[in-house]
């Protein structure tokens, strides 16, 4: 067997005692970890400068790469938000008695072991631990080279702080980052019960295409933001600057702004903002001509067809004029990825016109996407951002991760 089927199969093992921890002392240990991860912030920083050193600064995957004791602060206090969230395991979610005398009831329960390919992002390290083990998963952790000391600092971190406590610390690994134990995770069949890859398109789009396992796909966002013919322009100015700067390498960064032919001449105050932030705008014909001797001409170029369909991760945003709000949902549904979509507008008729035809997860109303996070909803760390129909939908916590089973009682009844 290889060293990543050995590091699986002992996760497998592991996972099968998680059941005995109730959740107060779950809670109790996740409270632990985040004062051990501020305590130990040098040695983390440490390591993350290793993985820095290593990355051009101008890589949009910068910004998710750098730790800083600021971020370290919001990872602890994340955790921290995850204990004092209600158990999702135990829960009746159905209870029926029926003629014969049996008694059934659906009751959710863990996945087991939960496989996480992701890129580089150290701190989904923190969340997916604090997830699965709040939730009663194990994890197997497949991250990129470019995070690859960081994640091991981290890891280290996490095992430490499971041993002292008396918990298997194989409840949690993680796989050398190569491609090769990429492919052996996604055959583990019988060994792990579920893979989310945490990524870009081409990462996500591997994983759906060569898993073996069951997957749910999650993270690609082609964003869009649609300003009609009724917008308030100062709010519109605020909503899409934070959509597009607050940061740009996150999934639900905002990528096309979508404006009414009839405002398209406001263009100049509603973006000019972003020329402070060096954003790059690709801009239609006439979004073009309205901003061509408004916006600096080094940040501004002609839009062609792919840049409608772009996840830019980047100071960089398409800009497209419509019609109506009819023409901006019929381009959302053919260009975006199904993440998150905004309308800024004050007409009630366009508001439920977009909430009803937006085909994606997240649908706002005078609301930056910049929301679209697991934190934000009221859910602890997120997991992920599911793009998906089929089971999670949107922003992953707790819930997401559990399944259900059914358990039937009876006294002795026989089916003729």
């Amino acid at each position: 067997m290889s060293e990543v089927l050995d590091l699986i199969s002992s996760t497998k093992a592991a996972s099968v005692n998680m059941s005995d921890w109730d959740d107060q002392a779950r809670n109790q240990l996740l409270l632990v970890l985040a004062d051990k991860l501020l305590e130990s912030s040098d040695e983390i920083l440490a390591a993350n400068a290793q993985d820095l050193a290593r990355m051009d600064v101008s890589n949009p995957l910068y910004d998710r790469l750098l730790l800083n004791e600021a971020r370290l602060k919001g990872i602890a206090s994340d955790i921290r938000n995850v204990a004092t969230l209600p158990t999702p395991l135990g829960k009746v979610l159905s209870d029926t008695h029926l003629d014969n005398g049996l008694h059934i009831r659906r009751v959710s329960v863990p996945f087991g072991v939960i496989g996480i390919i992701y890129e580089a992002r150290p701190n989904v390290t923190f969340d997916v631990f604090s997830l699965c083990f709040k939730s009663g998963n194990a994890c197997v952790l497949k991250g990129g080279k470019d995070a690859d000391a960081s994640n091991r600092a981290i890891v280290a971190l996490i095992k430490s702080v499971l041993k002292e406590n008396g918990i298997d610390e194989n409840i949690i690994n993680l796989l050398p980052p190569t491609h090769e134990a990429t492919g052996e995770m996604l055959s583990a069949i019988g060994l792990v019960d579920l893979v989310i890859p945490r990524g870009g398109r081409k990462l996500i789009d591997f994983v759906r295409d060569n898993a073996k396992v069951p997957c749910i796909e999650t993270g690609a966002g082609v964003v869009n933001t649609y300003f009609d013919e009724t917008a308030d322009l100062e709010k519109g100015k605020h909503i899409i600057f934070n959509a597009k700067t607050r940061r740009v390498s996150v999934c639900n960064a905002l990528d096309c702004l979508l404006i009414s032919q009839s405002r398209v001449q406001e263009l100049p105050e509603l973006v000019g903002d972003m020329a402070a932030k060096n954003v790059v705008l690709y801009a239609d014909s006439a979004a073009y001509a309205a901003l061509k001797d408004a916006y600096p001409a080094e940040l501004l170029q002609e839009a062609s067809e792919e840049d409608f369909g772009r996840e830019f991760m980047d100071y960089k945003m398409a800009i497209k004029t419509v019609a109506d709000v009819k023409e901006a949902v019929s381009h959302i549904n053919r260009y975006g990825s199904g993440h998150s979509e905004s309308i800024i507008t004050n007409s009630s008729l366009n508001a439920d016109y977009f909430r009803k035809k937006v085909d994606a997860a997240c649908v706002y109303v005078n609301a930056p996407t910049s929301f679209t996070d697991g934190a934000q909803f009221g859910l602890g760390a997120e997991i992920g951002i599911s793009t998906q129909k089929l089971g999670a939908r949107g922003p992953m916590g707790l819930v997401a991760m559990t399944t259900y089973k059914w358990l039937i009682d009876g006294n002795g009844q026989t089916r003729q």
